[in-house]
């Protein structure tokens, strides 16, 4: 049934929540019109993933009332949530990998105790919903074959299967292809066509003013502005999210010394264990005081080409110069720990799984890679109490908050693991530094801080390697930029001959190299 839409689907009044002395969220009064796309931004921190948590039941409110639909609800866990009509889709899906797709569904909200009476009528009404909604995928797959974009359309459709008439997203484009985005938005109009209340948590402003219909910005725990996005621009929501002026465009090199080979790369292929061939006769040059951007859809080689570059991944064929170092792919490859010595820096493009071990320490995942250093390391054992001192110092210069070497990886938010990874490769100087999506999660503020110390490392004389999927980033940072389609490097441009439609066109199999 389509919800009034007279009537306010949510509106929070008073809204308090601490934990210990941290005000997360402090008098927040929130109202999502029914029927509309309402974003929520603001930096890591602000209070915007509490106050939905507490809309959806992970938390409990010190303070405050809220109402759906025009009614009060006690919401104190996710049940009571789903109860009244609230679906929420997390960044980090809730999917059991070894279950298809259609169990997935079924898990916790079974229609009958016998699993095999229950899947007909399951998969009638899951099949309805994609026909209604356009979310379509394989339902009988094992979530762990499924792409990532067919994993999120599958939380979308576990959360309607459940009867959500409001639909919180906690950036849901963050691990999406280009394509995979745009299909998002189409699904996400057409929910809002048919009554849906979409609430959206991002940090991807251009996607906030192409999508949403009123906007919410939160700094400090507090609401700063509410208004509707025609009256809203990216500047101003930038500037109100921080408190003062962003500046992510272009800034020009101001290092003059660009002859300087760093790392010359020649005919890398690759073929993974599947047969596919992930890069085909890629050649590449990094010079000293530049930045190199290599663009393309997520998919067509980029992350394997990071993997070559930094000794993760042995090519089937290729030769790569490294300082007065010779690689080949027929004889003797680099590995991480040779690349490490040689100067080469890496920042992975997922944090979680190749850049941190979550469960450590701060101070522990400081050193990672660089635990044999002698500042580091003694004969009978390891100098924690330099490895502390060293996390502390990377803290305060890179601005991760909280300053806490004791914390636990996994509880700082997406944007301060970044900047901690950042401040681990950066700290050793490194000569050549490979970059993969620097700020994926990342919100404004930390965005532009990682723009300038990439430009410092630029301008202090390194080779500096950045893949992005964000076509912004790379026209913002880069001096030169390589174009990937199909494991092969479709283009190569000087940042001047650079605009969006020629990379789209390259990054597609068009377009003049």
């Amino acid at each position: 049934m389509r919800p009034d839409v007279g009537v306010l689907a949510v509106h929070m009044r008073g809204i308090s929540k601490r934990f210990g002395a941290v005000a997360a969220n402090a008098d927040v009064e929130l109202k999502v019109s029914t029927g509309s796309v309402h974003g929520i931004v603001g930096e890591n921190g602000a209070g915007k993933s509490t106050l939905m948590s507490i809309l959806y039941g992970f938390y409990e409110a010190d303070a405050g009332t809220i109402d759906v639909f025009g009614r009060t609800a006690k919401i104190t866990n996710a049940d009571e949530a789903i109860a009244v009509g609230i679906g929420m889709v997390h960044q980090h899906f809730m999917l059991v990998d070894t279950l298809s797709g259609i169990e997935n569904v079924m898990l916790g909200a079974e229609p009958h105790w016998s699993l095999q009476r229950a899947l007909p009528a399951v998969r009638e009404k899951l099949n309805r919903l994609m026909k209604d909604t356009g979310l379509v995928l394989d339902l009988d797959k094992k979530v762990a074959d499924l792409p990532v974009g067919d994993q999120q359309r599958l939380e979308i459709l576990k959360t309607l299967y459940r009867g959500a008439r409001i639909l919180i997203l906690d950036e849901p484009t963050a691990v999406l292809t280009p394509q995979e985005t745009e299909h998002l938005f189409v699904v996400l109009r057409k929910l809002r066509q048919d009554g849906c209340t979409i609430i959206l948590i991002t940090h991807k402003l251009k996607e906030v003013m192409r999508l949403c219909d009123h906007v919410t910005v939160m700094r400090a725990g507090r609401v700063v502005q509410e208004m509707p996005i025609a009256q809203a621009s990216i500047e101003s929501l930038a500037e109100a999210m921080v408190g003062r002026r962003v500046h992510l465009g272009r800034v020009e090199s101001g290092h003059s010394d660009t002859g300087v080979l760093a790392l010359d790369a020649t005919d890398l292929s690759y073929t993974d264990r599947f047969g596919v061939k992930r890069l085909e006769g890629v050649s590449l040059r990094l010079m000293r005081g530049e930045i190199v951007g290599v663009a393309g859809v997520s998919g067509n080689g980029q992350s394997e080409l990071l993997d070559v570059l930094s000794g993760m991944l042995r090519p089937d064929r290729g030769r790569m110069e490294l300082g007065d170092r010779v690689f080949s792919a027929e004889a003797v490859w680099l590995d991480p720990k040779t690349a490490r010595h040689l100067g080469v820096g890496h920042v992975p493009e997922d944090r979680h799984a190749r850049a941190l071990i979550l469960g450590f320490e701060a101070w522990e995942s400081s050193v990672l890679g660089f635990e044999d250093l002698a500042e580091f390391s003694a004969p009978m054992g390891m100098r924690h109490a330099n490895m502390r001192s060293a996390c502390a110092r990377m803290m305060e210069t890179f601005d991760v908050r909280p300053r806490d070497p004791n914390l636990v990886s996994s509880k700082f938010s997406g944007g301060n693991q970044q900047k901690f990874v950042l401040a681990r490769e950066l700290g050793q100087t490194p000569k050549v530094l490979l970059v993969g999506q620097p700020t994926r999660g990342v919100d404004i503020g930390a965005i532009e801080f990682i723009y300038a110390q990439l430009r410092a490392m630029r301008d202090a004389g390194c080779a500096v390697l950045v893949v992005s999927s964000e076509l912004d980033e790379i026209l913002a940072l880069s001096d030169r930029v390589v174009v990937m389609n199909q494991g092969r490097v479709s283009g190569i441009l000087p940042i001047e001959a650079c605009t969006e439609a020629e990379l789209g066109l390259l990054m597609i199999g068009g377009g003049a190299s």
